[in-house]
């Protein structure tokens, strides 16, 4: 046992290891079983300082952010059945989706278990039971296994609104980092059992999610123009001059008549560089005989009449 001198002249006693913990224990959580297994007794375990994340387990790590959903599915990884994989929207933002409004991640992480297994009952966990024994499922580093991407989407069906349904299923699909195609997303509704809970609404949903997108908010601009009832414009499509040179790529556009949709977040007003290059670019654009609406947050979610009749407007004068 050490003996220390707090600052204000006290003293104070440290307990030290009875051991070096092994270096195969310090690489994340572990379970007790783990650590007598590598020769750690259990009466060391207890005067470690190692932190209780769940009964059964133990880390040398601090908690981690309620948001970094994967490393706190690495604490629960090494106690949950061997057919055990996280699901619902924990699978979601573990594999870095963008998540739709409705949902929170932060909270307790869901967990999926086959026919038979019992549900697990641990505090920040909710468990489910799904009906067949076999999932596909990606493993990711801790030893966390999570429920494909576009099955996790499914599980969204009565948890959001169906315009959020289909922000979901495009963030899946993003331009840059895609975690699944429109091919596994139309297939994964596909193979729902007839009369599955939500199914009309994942149906439609995944008809009118669009691969390709960079924002959710891009994503919400959209659903408000085919909600409203205008034609679904082309996402991220390229336009070019009279030379075939690339001028410019919007958000949204309605290519025969000539009308591009772009959604401007605070990074276009903020930074200088990007807001030059839009200004261009706009320019571009409206040289060859384009119309140019730009249209806000406060348009999209509080003024959602607005974008639909400036496009309308727009599509009216292009006939």
């Amino acid at each position: 046992m050490l003996v220390g001198r707090r600052v204000d002249g006290t003293v104070s006693r440290m307990i030290r290891p009875d051991r070096t913990l092994p270096a195969s224990l310090r690489r994340g959580p572990f379970t007790t079983s783990q650590a007598l297994a590598a020769g750690f007794p259990e009466d060391s375990l207890r005067r470690a300082g190692l932190r209780v994340p769940t009964p059964s387990v133990r880390t040398t790590s601090d908690p981690p952010d309620p948001n970094h959903v994967l490393a706190r599915c690495q604490e629960f990884a090494p106690v949950l059945p061997p057919d055990a994989v996280f699901c619902h929207v924990t699978a979601l933002a573990a594999q870095g989706a963008e998540l739709p409004f409705g949902v929170d991640a932060s909270g307790d992480l869901h967990v999926q278990v086959g026919p038979g297994r019992s549900l697990p009952r641990r505090r920040g966990l909710v468990g489910h039971r799904r009906a067949t024994t076999a999932v596909p499922f990606f493993r990711m580093p801790g030893g966390v296994r999570v429920l494909v991407p576009e099955l996790a989407w499914l599980q969204l069906a009565t948890a959001v609104t169906p315009c959020e349904l289909v922000v979901a299923g495009d963030a899946l699909m993003r331009r840059r980092g895609p975690l699944c195609s429109h091919e596994q997303l139309l297939g994964a509704v596909a193979a729902l059992p007839a009369g599955s809970r939500g199914v009309r609404r994942l149906r439609a949903a995944a008809e009118h999610s669009r691969p390709g997108t960079d924002s959710c908010m891009e994503s919400r601009l959209r659903w408000l123009l085919v909600d409203a009832g205008l034609p679904c414009p082309a996402v991220n499509a390229l336009v070019r001059d009279a030379d075939g040179r690339v001028v410019a790529m919007p958000d949204l556009a309605y290519l025969e008549a000539k009308v591009a949709i772009e959604y401007d977040d605070d990074v276009h007003r903020t930074e200088r560089r990007t807001w030059q290059r839009d200004r261009t670019r706009r320019a571009e654009l409206e040289s060859l005989g384009w119309t140019v609406i730009a249209c806000t947050a406060d348009d999209v979610l509080r003024h959602p009449e607005r974008p639909v009749t400036w496009v309308r407007r727009a599509l009216r004068r292009a006939r």
